[in-house]
């Protein structure tokens, strides 16, 4: 009976995984990104094989454990020696599976990382720090200004040190705490950390980057008329963004937000940045 039990209680396991997934429990949140259903797709393809594999090993092992059980008739354990050619099937089926889909993935990740953007995306530069983002946008004159490490001071609003006296590239730079975006236009974020490893993060875009010090990485990307019509809260276009990268005990409350606006409002809002400066 206990042989039984065990192999009616994987059974069970099973059958209640696959329908939490099957259910869409707990289930993505809305896509805003034109590279988002790509993504979905991946993910669901990947979700689908590894499913086949899980129902059958976990079934597998529920029909084991109840066919090879004690029977109470004084059997002794047989050892198997293997299967040398199944071994080699099984291992052979693994690798095609698992470099089929990261060849798939790689391929969506490109996209995003490798491709480059296309002219006229708008660029921000994302700078991370425990346990702060911070959004940069280059004025009129379209240039980022250079950052001064000895002049970075949080205690006086230079989180970046800029030299706006001085370096006429910073002049008009506009530093924010959220980063408002316009919808339907291409995005070119400049990843960049002041001090230890972050990752940016935000579920709603489908992008998840981790960011080093000493070096700047970009991500680009374009959202859709989807990311309007939704947000956090309640906010029409408001979404979080957060640090996954365990970075120092502030980690947890290391999170910003992303405001996708229509492109008038978004200049009104820059324009709005800009005179706070």
């Amino acid at each position: 009976m206990a042989a039984l039990a065990l192999a009616v209680l994987v059974a069970l396991i099973t059958i209640v995984s696959v329908a939490i997934f099957w259910g869409h429990y707990w289930w993505f949140p809305v896509d805003i990104s034109t590279h988002g259903a790509a993504m979905d797709h991946q993910f669901n393809l990947t979700l689908i094989i590894c499913g086949v594999v899980f129902i059958a090993s976990q079934l597998g092992l529920a029909w084991f454990v109840w066919k090879y059980r004690d029977r109470g008739d004084g059997r002794k354990a047989a050892y198997y020696h293997g299967n040398n050619a199944l071994e080699a099937t099984w291992t052979t089926a693994a690798a095609i599976v698992f470099i089929g889909l990261n060849l798939l993935g790689y391929r969506i990740w490109a996209q995003t990382r490798f491709t480059g953007p296309s002219p006229g995306a708008l660029r921000i530069e994302v700078w991370a720090e425990q346990f702060q983002w911070y959004f940069r946008y280059p004025g009129p004159d379209g240039e980022f200004g250079p950052s001064h490490p000895e002049k970075m001071n949080d205690a006086i609003g230079n989180y970046l040190g800029l030299d706006r006296e001085h370096d006429q590239a910073s002049k008009d730079d506009i530093v924010t705490a959220t980063l408002g975006i316009p919808a339907n236009r291409e995005v070119e974020l400049i990843l960049r950390s002041k001090d230890v490893d972050h990752s940016f993060y935000c579920r709603e875009l489908r992008v998840h980057q981790d960011v080093v010090p000493g070096m700047e990485i970009p991500v680009h990307f374009t959202t859709t008329d989807e990311a309007l019509k939704h947000g956090e809260g309640g906010t029409p276009g408001r979404y979080e963004i957060v640090c996954t990268q365990l970075c120092g005990l502030g980690h947890y409350k290391m999170r910003a937000f992303l405001q996708v606006m229509p492109e008038q409002e978004f200049e009104k809002w820059l324009q709005q940045q800009a005179a706070m400066q």
